[in-house]
């Protein structure tokens, strides 16, 4: 199946745009249509500032029924859509790119930020898609129990880009990632109908599991509205340590002992070498070294059992793998306010990336046995491409997902550096796929990795996809030129 046959080829707006903005107000409201340069330009560029689009408008549907029929109406029109939730993504896979004779306009979800029900007793809460994550991990804390998703975004990403980016964070070790706390969902279909699939049930084999077909699905397939997810008991203590190791192996041996060690209650196993947590030191205010000495890697790990003593089983575990010499240093949270600064540390690693100068970043996953073997080959590929780069590595070892980046050769001219992002990158994906990786662990396809997609994951994979796509969305108007080529 080549490229071409991926969706239909999108032909002309079937009605004049001003005709259908008119139309759309009729359906929102006229102050949910956003036409104003000043109010979309927060919308059309991506917080890395690789992306800058263009869009006609910004459409804020209120309701579900609102939603079905500014997806109809555009799709009548033959004016393709753009799904956005908090803007936070780092692939393109949110912004607009409006062409001449190909208007696109922005579907936002920040109105619908209503929660419909928390079923306490179910474990489940009932939510729609424009709810901020942070919000939603309170109102579960404040009915006594825990969404676990969490991560650096939280205080602005919302819940319906979390489900089509399948968004990761800290907790997949012991939760899953979003596609695992995904119980049902609302979508409305790129021609304007409702798939209404919010459903609490933990068993329900009743066919094909349709609501994850949407899950990941960057919004190609169509508009998430609402979500029934899952929550947790709130565990009974959490204790919180950052740890010297000599090395990524040294670290993958850690990670089998406290899961042994600890059990279910392992909540995160982070990985962190110096030069992140050195570019944090040097550009956010307000950090130090939490250790006496600088150390080549650490680990950063939670443990949040049910009892209240995980403080207590957590520096047990800690003193014998000193003892063993499987660490050098250490230090266990003794406060909450010390475990914010510990967790502010590794959050703040991509900020102060892009305080430090140019990068060209990957977000890979590889089983969690190969991660060392796979930062030694990656490392050597980029630095034969980019001489005198640093490499920047960390992220969430408990699930194999690692952040590799690449910092700017001093002295290198920062257009020159950007112009290898191509090379390095397929360098990079390569290895990944090599150790039976994948390319993108947590933040998606996107525009930025839509090559390759079809490049490491084509044959029969790839057709599949593309024939989701294509029925779904024969005329290729919801979210074009993501994960798959537009149409022309």
């Amino acid at each position: 199946m080549g490229e071409m046959e991926t969706v239909k080829q999108r032909e002309p707006p079937a009605q004049d745009v001003p005709a259908l903005l008119d139309r759309l107000r009729e359906i929102v409201g006229s102050a949910a249509v956003l036409t104003d340069a000043a109010a979309l330009e927060p919308h059309l560029t991506e917080w890395r500032g690789l992306y800058r689009g263009q869009a006609t408008a910004m459409i804020l549907p209120g309701s579900t029924a609102e939603a079905a029929a500014v997806v109809e109406a555009c799709a009548r029109a033959r004016v393709a859509m753009v799904p956005q939730g908090g803007n936070s993504g780092l692939v393109g896979g949110a912004i607009a790119h409006a062409e001449p004779g190909h208007p696109e306009i922005i579907l936002a979800a920040g109105r619908l930020n209503r929660i419909r029900e928390i079923d306490a007793a179910n474990y489940t809460m009932t939510v729609e898609a424009g709810c901020v994550l942070a919000d939603l991990q309170a109102a579960a804390a404040d009915a006594n129990r825990l969404f676990p998703l969490s991560l650096g975004a939280e205080g602005t990403c919302q819940i319906g880009g979390n489900i089509s980016s399948n968004a990761g964070g800290i907790n997949v070790l012991r939760y899953g990632t979003t596609r695992d706390l995904v119980l049902g969902l609302e979508v409305v279909l790129p021609d304007g109908r409702i798939y209404e699939g919010l459903r609490g049930l933990r068993k329900d084999n009743t066919g094909y599991d349709l609501k994850q077909l949407f899950v990941g699905a960057e919004g190609t397939l169509g508009f998430v509205t609402a979500v029934t997810c899952k929550l947790y008991p709130q565990p009974g203590s959490t204790a919180t340590a950052l740890v010297a190791v000599s090395g990524p192996k040294a670290a993958i041996d850690l990670h089998g002992c406290a899961r042994e060690a600890l059990g279910g209650g392992l909540n995160a196993f982070e990985l962190i070498g110096r030069l992140p947590l050195q570019l944090v030191l040097d550009h956010i205010p307000g950090t130090r070294d939490p250790m006496d000495e600088p150390h080549a890697w650490y680990v950063l790990l939670e443990l949040a059992p049910a009892g209240k003593d995980a403080e207590e089983r957590l520096e047990a575990f800690l003193a014998g793998q000193l003892a063993a010499g499987s660490i050098s240093d250490g230090i266990v949270a003794k406060s909450v306010a010390q475990r914010d600064e510990l967790w502010r540390l590794r959050h703040s690693i991509s900020e102060a990336e892009k305080l430090g100068g140019a990068g060209i970043k990957h977000d890979v996953a590889v089983p969690v046995s190969r991660v060392a073997e796979f930062i030694d080959e990656a490392s050597a590929a980029a630095l034969a491409q980019l001489p005198g780069a640093a490499i920047v590595a960390f992220g969430h070892l408990g699930d194999g997902n690692i952040h590799f980046n690449v910092q700017q050769p001093p002295g290198m001219d920062r257009e020159a550096f950007l112009d290898q992002w191509e090379a390095v990158a397929r360098l990079v994906h390569t290895a990944a796929h090599a150790f039976g990786g994948s390319f993108s662990a947590e933040h998606g396809v996107g525009a930025m990795k839509r090559d390759e997609l079809a490049r490491l994951r084509g044959g029969v994979e790839y057709e599949l996809m593309c024939a989701l796509k294509k029925t779904l969305d024969p005329q290729g108007l919801m979210n074009p030129g993501k994960l798959f080529p537009p149409a022309n």
